[in-house]
């Protein structure tokens, strides 16, 4: 087997295969017992057809390209490996004339893995370390008040006043927003609940409702938000009519240790201060590792060369694309209505998220690349532990096998670990 070799744009290689007649045209029996099999024919059982009325029948051309075929299967995976091409993806395979006699020529293009140049990215990475390590992680006191504050909002009580709407009261209001004298879509509510001061209306909105009274009707113009989500709305006036439906005024509860017994498991206000603390504290720590092990991923990706294979990217587009539908689903929000609003396609999403999404696949590539040249590995068992941690969410062993591809969960798992136990290297260096 002969085989050549071309580099393609994008991450792809060409690859030309030339078998001999000896080595392909030994596959010919294979395709007339092949074809045999298909055939019915008087006086003959299945399979049992003999060459020559099989070759009468259909023409020796016939069986020649069934061979070629059979030769083909055989030889592409074994040139794969003799071109060292790590192929991703379903190769394109196309083979030329097939005569006898003659040699066999086919050629191979395929998505592979890049090749990644990193530079001197041992450097980088330490001068990371170097600046992370030297912030420090606290938890002020205003914190764990304005978290108390959360809380005790949380068990407000309410109660209707007849009077004018002041900051902080619950009030519910029906509203229409009007451009050019239409309606908007989506621009009409009743008995919509606003807590005035909680900002979760346009700005200006709440504002404007302040000092009205139950009955009233008002009308005034704003301007959505230039980040507004509606990117047709974005920074447009519209017209606002507001009538107040009712007014109640809120009442936070006092904190003190009998507040703090009502919320369960706490004996006094010192024993929740020092519990949302630790909280507070830990879910910082971990922020601070996502943004050092972020600033570490970005330095690596930004100083690496590579090309992206069009099939990675396809790939990790489409599942951008399905977790963003499930957060817009999540949100209540039909998809097609998310797309109308936004004014945008699912294609020209994925335009738009393509830098990320190339960036995803980078970070993905040089921790595998940094992890086989430190021999960075996990152990069976450490995956499988975590697979059994998968598998605690299912009833019976039947729905384990039913809804989850093995082979596929313990190469995902075992590649999730082995980025996890990589970015703890880098972060040591």
């Amino acid at each position: 087997m002969e085989i050549k070799v071309e580099k393609l744009p994008e991450s792809r290689v060409g690859i030309t295969v030339t078998l001999t007649w000896e080595e392909w045209g030994k596959h010919e029996a294979h395709a007339t017992e092949h074809m045999a099999e298909s055939v019915n024919m008087p006086g003959f059982r299945k399979g049992k057809v003999p060459h020559t009325m099989l070759e009468a029948r259909f023409g020796r051309e016939a069986i020649l390209i069934e061979a070629a075929e059979h030769a083909v299967h055989e030889a592409y995976p074994k040139a794969l490996v003799e071109a060292k091409a790590e192929a991703i993806g379903r190769p394109e395979i196309a083979s030329e004339t097939v005569k006898a006699e003659a040699p066999l020529v086919f050629t191979i293009k395929t998505d592979v893995l890049p090749e990644i140049v990193l530079g001197d990215w041992k450097k980088a990475v330490q001068a990371i370390n170097a600046t992370e390590s030297k912030k420090s992680v606290t938890v002020e006191a205003k914190e764990i008040e304005s978290e108390l504050d959360r809380l005790a909002s949380m068990r407000a009580s309410f109660v209707a006043v007849d009077r004018e709407a002041k900051d902080g009261d619950s009030v519910k209001v029906d509203f229409t927003v009007k451009q050019a004298g239409v309606v908007i879509e989506g621009g009409q509510a009743t008995d919509h609940a606003i807590v005035l001061g909680s900002k979760t209306f346009i700005p200006g909105f709440e504002d404007q409702v302040l000092g009205m009274k139950v009955g009233e009707t008002k009308t005034f113009t704003l301007e959505f938000p230039t980040e507004y989500h509606a990117k047709h709305l974005a920074g447009k006036l519209a017209e606002f009519t507001v009538t107040l439906k009712a007014v109640e005024e809120r009442t936070l509860p006092v904190i003190d240790d009998a507040f703090v017994k009502s919320l369960g498991k706490f004996e006094n206000v010192a024993a929740l201060k020092q519990s949302l603390e630790k909280g507070m504290l830990e879910e910082k720590k971990r922020a601070a590792k996502d943004a050092w092990r972020g600033a570490i991923l970005d330095r690596l990706v930004e100083g690496a060369t590579l090309e992206y294979p069009t099939i990675l990217v396809t790939e990790e587009l489409e599942r951008m694309l399905q977790q963003f539908k499930g957060q817009v689903s999540m949100m209540g929000l039909p998809w097609e209505t998310y797309l109308e609003q936004a004014k945008k396609t699912e294609s020209e999403l994925k335009t738009d998220w393509a830098p990320q999404a190339k960036k995803r696949i980078a970070a993905e590539l040089i921790l595998q690349k940094i992890s086989a040249e430190q021999d960075i590995t996990v152990d069976t068992e450490a995956v499988e532990a975590e697979m059994n941690r998968v598998f605690q969410y299912y009833k019976s062993q039947e729905q384990i096998e039913k809804n989850i591809d093995m082979s596929r969960l313990y190469t995902s798992v075992r590649g999730r670990l082995t980025n996890e136990k990589t970015l703890e290297w880098l972060e040591t260096l």
